[in-house]
């Protein structure tokens, strides 16, 4: 039986994740980290009390750096879903990972649709020079662009090194308007509103064509098949893995 401690415990997510753990045969909820009223208000406090194999993080982007590098050191394996992370930071959670042999697993989405999204995304990225991401989500979330359409961009970007062949040169009259440009020069378009959960669009163009990947997230239990994956892969393995799609 796997020991789990879930971090951000009464957030929507959090709260998801515990009856995920709950649920599951393989798995058991020893701890809820939270400090707005959790069993315990900090990972710390849960790690002095009880015995915990595997660490879900689904907290703040200022607090997950702090709180991986607290697990890593301690011999607490981590899956992190928590976006917000700089490559500086992924880099040094992937050396200190290695160093300590705990695993270390960092998805920007935990949806199975929506790696496929982003897998077909990068195979299809070698037959279009030009592309854009569309990413929508609620208004209570505090990044942008989102980690799954900075993800998908990137891995896009192994296909070519820029996706704007033949655009003209552009004025701005309202700053902003063509988004943000990431790996590539694929621009990225973040949308916020009440009413979504999570969706992103990838749009692909050529001479006389558009060609469209879409996910959309309806329900938050479509994240937690993955949640599980993750957690059973760092349980049993001790690498470090960027990308649900590395073990799916």
């Amino acid at each position: 039986m796997i020991k789990v401690a879930v971090c951000g415990a009464l957030g929507k997510m959090g709260k998801e994740v515990c009856q995920a753990v709950l649920e599951c045969e393989d798995t058991e909820l020893v701890a809820k980290i939270d400090i707005a009223g959790g069993d315990y208000s900090s990972i710390k406090d849960a790690h002095n009390a009880v015995k915990i194999d595997v660490l879900v993080d689904f907290t703040q982007p200022k607090s997950i750096y702090e709180n991986a590098i607290y697990c890593l050191n301690n011999g607490i394996k981590i899956v992190i879903g928590t976006t917000g992370l700089k490559n500086e930071e992924i880099e040094n959670l992937k050396k200190l990972s290695s160093e300590k042999n705990t695993g270390c697993l960092i998805a920007p989405n935990f949806s199975t649709g929506a790696v496929l999204m982003m897998m077909f995304a990068k195979q299809a990225a070698k037959y279009f020079d030009n592309a854009e991401i569309i990413e929508l989500h609620h208004n209570q979330k505090k990044d942008a662009p989102s980690g799954t359409a900075i993800k998908t961009a990137l891995m896009m970007s192994e296909a070519k090194d820029s996706f704007k062949k033949g655009n003209c040169p552009e004025t701005e009259t309202i700053e902003g308007s063509r988004g943000g440009t990431s790996y590539a020069d694929i621009q990225i378009h973040s949308v916020r509103m009440p009413g979504y959960i999570a969706s992103q669009e990838v749009i692909f163009g050529s001479s006389g064509q558009i060609f469209k990947i879409r996910h959309d997230s309806m329900d938050r239990k479509c994240y937690m098949g993955g949640v599980l994956l993750g957690i059973k892969h760092v349980f049993e393995k001790n690498d470090f893995v960027y990308g649900l799609e590395k073990i799916m």
